[in-house]
């Protein structure tokens, strides 16, 4: 770009010579056409090499061809009888092409820096320990089980689990987000963040290969490759649109003069028009900024945490009608927590305390949301004679009192008088020697920003919002209710969920499409179905990466209607380039057919259009 730059500098003062050398010299044409070539060639070399290239190829009808063609007319025209010379014009035309080329340099470069932002997470090294020692060496050559060292300010260049040390980790890179995340001893750290504080030793569980950074990297350099249905459009329509032109200008050039009675009079007024027609009919900008655009609006979306895997996606997240959700892990936490304890003849804190010390020992979900509620596991309560009862609970002696807790079976069993609970959930009873001692409430809880998701959908104009989840019925109706979702479906199976998917799918109304929404994990078959496929907290998800069409990096569900917002942002900047590109083209191609354009004009139809158009383009990588 900086070289381009220094050219067309250089190319101004060589043409502010030669114009002085023309007015204030008496040279012939031929040598006015020396003094020119020196600027034309100077900035339009590359551009003729272009068009010879693309001639030796076989495909001749590109913008370069046009350019060369109609500046190498502009540059002989004043050689025919009659006709004035256009040199300065011609070398204009040239130099405006090539300031057009430097500002759709300067978009491209910043659309891939708004996704270049993702590449500076590939990590250039890491610290190994082998033979006692720490040593540098490259990611690839880390193996599965290795234990590596990042120190503050360092990147994670694998894949693995903490076994030592503390930190805070910047994940802005993945999620868009720019709150730290702790993490301590066995937690699961995935490649591409930033440790901020702490030195970390961890245990390597993916190859470089297999990492989240790779995974991540490999789609967004692979995002173009998909082009959205206008861009397809804007390809095909440039190789039939340029042939067309060429032979129209054709024959403009030499079809009018044979309806004149002088010919050799006529000819140069109607070769200048078809040159302007060359000039004008340039599909730059069309070429150029839909792509440009889609591009721009893929970069935008990165930086926003939300990896959208190629433009044709957008198309169909700009006309979403249904949006159904997964409901664990993507409305919900999926995670257990204690909502609400209900004791009977003591307090809240002690029933919890008994019942934590019960499942001390358990790895049930149930269990480990009873100790994750009553953390003070180590309060010198003697714990003895724990037995589990299949299928209905644990029984255990506490500080030498009997405490059961389990379902209401256990309770039946126990011949304990229980009683059920208003609150929708899990409900973990509790009896102590034999007498009922209350209960706890154990459910999953909505995500924060869940509602706004919902209401954010609903105002882009979505018609349906459906939930599919193989929970209870009683539970999903508390969160259908809590969220506003339109339609919910309870108690599903996997295959169930295809068959709801079928069926919605048939019920679209027609140019709406429709997208899944779901963790990623165990939804591969309706990720799949669905128009786009939308996983979503797919930090360190390889079958969220995998499966989706649209990738959320953090756990916000709000994020889906942001997405939904950048497609049709994107979609309408797009149109609005060629609604403007064609619509001044077509005026300036009819005022140059009635002889009523100027190079200027023709410049402005091409070149200024073209930057316009690219500027215009840019408003994609604005949040």
């Amino acid at each position: 770009m900086n070289k381009k730059l220094l050219r067309v500098i250089l190319t101004v003062v060589f043409l502010i010579a030669a114009v002085i050398v023309e007015k204030t010299g008496n040279l012939p044409v031929w040598q006015l056409l020396l003094v020119y070539l020196i600027p034309y060639l100077l900035i339009g070399y590359d551009v003729l090499g272009e068009a010879v290239e693309g001639i030796l190829d076989g495909t001749p009808m590109n913008e370069d061809f046009l350019m060369s063609v109609a500046t190498i007319g502009a540059l002989l025209i004043g050689f025919l009888p009659g006709a004035e010379t256009q040199f300065p014009e011609a070398v204009f035309v040239m130099l405006f092409f090539q300031v057009g080329e430097l500002f759709e340099d300067y978009a491209e470069d910043r659309s891939r820096d708004s996704i270049a932002h993702l590449m500076d997470i590939r990590p250039d090294y890491a610290h190994v320990e082998r033979g006692g020692e720490v040593v540098t060496v490259s990611p690839d050559t880390v193996a599965v089980g290795d234990v590596i060292v990042v120190k503050p300010g360092e990147k994670i260049p694998l894949d693995g689990v903490v076994v030592e040390g503390t930190s805070s980790l910047n994940t802005v890179a993945l999620t868009g987000e720019s709150v730290p995340r702790d993490v301590t001893v066995e937690d699961d750290v995935v490649s591409g963040c930033i440790n901020l504080s702490g030195v970390l030793r961890m245990r390597v569980a993916k190859t470089f290969g297999e990492s989240t950074v790779s995974k991540i990297i490999d789609l967004v350099e692979h995002a173009g490759e998909n082009k959205a249905r206008s861009e397809a459009f804007i390809t095909r329509f440039a190789r039939i649109y340029t042939p067309i032109v060429v032979y129209a200008a054709l024959a403009l050039a030499f079809l009018p003069p044979l309806f004149d009675a002088s010919y050799m009079d006529a000819f140069p007024v109607w070769l200048y028009r078809a040159l302007l027609f060359l000039v004008v009919s340039c599909p730059c900008a069309l070429v150029v900024s839909v792509p440009l655009t889609f591009f721009g609006g893929i970069g935008g979306a990165s930086r926003q945490g939300i990896l959208i895997k190629g433009a044709n996606y957008m198309d169909v997240l700009a006309r979403a009608g249904i949006v159904v959700f997964d409901k664990t892990g993507t409305l919900t936490h999926g995670r257990f927590e204690v909502t609400a304890v209900h004791p009977k003849e003591c307090s809240e804190h002690h029933l919890l305390h008994l019942a934590a010390h019960v499942e001390r020992f358990s790895t049930h979900p149930i269990a480990i949301s009873l100790r994750n509620a009553y953390p003070e596991e180590h309060d010198d309560c003697e714990v003895a004679i724990v037995e589990e009862v299949a299928g209905q609970g644990i029984r255990a002696s506490v500080n030498g009192q009997e405490v059961c807790v389990g379902n209401q079976k256990l309770m039946q069993a126990l011949g304990v008088e229980w009683h059920d609970c208003h609150k929708t959930g899990t409900i973990v009873h509790v009896s102590i020697d034999g007498q009922y001692a209350g209960h706890i409430v154990i459910s999953d809880q909505v995500k924060d920003d869940a509602p706004e998701a919902v209401a954010a959908l609903k105002e882009l104009g979505v018609a349906r919002t459906v939930m599919l989840t193989g929970d209870r019925r009683d539970v999903a109706s508390q969160v259908a209710a809590e969220l506003h979702i339109d339609e919910y479906h309870a108690e599903l199976l996997p295959t169930d969920k295809v068959a709801q998917m079928n069926r919605l799918l048939g019920e679209r109304q027609e140019g709406s499409h429709l997208i899944f929404v779901g963790d990623g994990i165990n939804d591969a078959p309706v990720l799949a179905l669905a128009d786009v496929g939308v996983a979503m907290g797919a930090l360190g998800s390889d079958a969220a990466i995998e499966a989706a069409d649209v990738v959320l990096m953090d756990d916000q569900p709000s994020k889906i209607a942001r997405a939904i917002r950048i497609a049709r942002r994107t979609i309408r900047i797009a149109r609005q380039n060629v609604v403007f590109a064609i619509g001044v083209k077509v005026a300036v191609l009819l005022l140059a057919a009635v002889g009523l354009a100027t190079m200027w004009m023709a410049v402005f139809a091409d070149v200024g259009v073209t930057v316009l158009a690219v500027l215009n383009a840019m408003r994609t990588l604005r949040k």
